[in-house]
């Protein structure tokens, strides 16, 4: 029975594979609105356009990543959190989709892999055990990327928050010192900028996107603010948006904008410090448990003998 499903469903597969070979997919309503709208929206002024990190990419990974990218695009799929993670992290979208495909699909690999070796053993078990097992690693596969990519831009991002904080210090500081705000923000992001741009482990990282985002400005033509504003639409960080809202309200009254950087500089930090704070009480009572855990083993582990004695045994 097993083995009349697996047949079925491969040559179910190869059918649809072929049909929509003949028959290509025709575009999506969600995705024609999407792509109006995103017309209507050039039109209304440039974008930036984020410069990624290169990618070693073989020429089979990006033509199955840019067909799987049209696959998502043909039925509307944004996904704008997972893409703006990536952006975070400086990695393309169809290299992550070709990724995720090729894992998915070397997952499969388990299921000759198993038959083989349950079959060089001896043991009369069903096909059906390996081939769930294969889709279950499959699965797992598939998902690791997401999973990774979450995670790593979660580090990412707390770590480009704390860059923005100490960013609004230093634009204060050039506001004070009489620039405008268009040199004042150039002129903090190139003192914060003093190190190795390269350098993911720090903070250099991020004070080298602001600083690309603050110089695209004058090619695309734009203002700073809505630079910013833009970078942190892309990379969804709340903090570069309202900072744009800010500069844009009140850019002629420098002695207004000097007040709201300092305090958003503080709220910054205020929250940056309950969240640390956050973060050692759950580890402190993580710790608990696993103390009063060691103590109840010792307790059993003393208490055993005598009492194995008293019962008897």
């Amino acid at each position: 029975m097993t083995e009349t499903l697996l047949a079925g469903a491969v040559l179910g597969l190869g059918i649809f594979l072929l049909l929509r070979a003949l028959f290509p997919a025709r575009p999506s309503l969600v995705s024609r609105l999407l792509a109006l709208d995103a017309a209507r929206e050039g039109t209304d002024g440039p974008r930036l356009q984020l410069v990624l990190a290169d990618e070693e990419v073989g020429a089979f990974r990006r033509n199955l990543g840019a067909r799987l990218a049209q696959f998502y695009a043909a039925r509307g799929w944004e996904i704008r959190s997972l893409k703006a993670d990536l952006a975070l992290l400086g990695r393309s979208f169809e290299g992550f989709l070709a990724t995720k495909a090729l894992l998915g699909a070397s997952g499969l690999l388990a299921f000759p892999i198993l038959l083989g070796w349950l079959a060089l053993m001896g043991w009369g078990v069903s096909v059906s055990i390996p081939l769930w097992a294969a889709l279950a690693a499959a699965a797992v596969f598939f998902m690791l990327p997401d999973v990774q990519t979450r995670r790593d831009a979660a580090a990412r991002r707390q770590d480009f928050r704390h860059v923005v904080g100490a960013f609004l210090d230093l634009v204060a500081m050039n506001l004070a010192g009489g620039r405008g705000v268009p040199e004042a923000l150039m002129m903090a992001v190139s003192v914060g900028d003093t190190g190795d741009s390269g350098d993911v482990s720090g903070s250099n990282w991020a004070m080298s996107r602001i600083r690309e985002a603050l110089s695209s400005a004058r090619i695309v033509g734009i203002t700073p603010w809505q630079a910013l504003g833009q970078l942190g639409e892309e990379i969804n960080v709340d903090e570069l948006r309202d900072l744009s809202a800010a500069l844009g309200l009140v850019a002629d009254d420098g002695a207004k904008i000097r007040a709201s950087l300092s305090a958003r500089a503080a709220t910054l930090r205020r929250r940056e410090l309950a969240e640390i704070e956050g973060r050692a009480g759950e580890r402190s009572q993580s710790m608990l448990v696993a103390q009063l855990l060691l103590c109840a083993g010792f307790v059993v582990f003393i208490s055993f003998p005598a009492a194995m004695k008293m019962l008897g045994l």
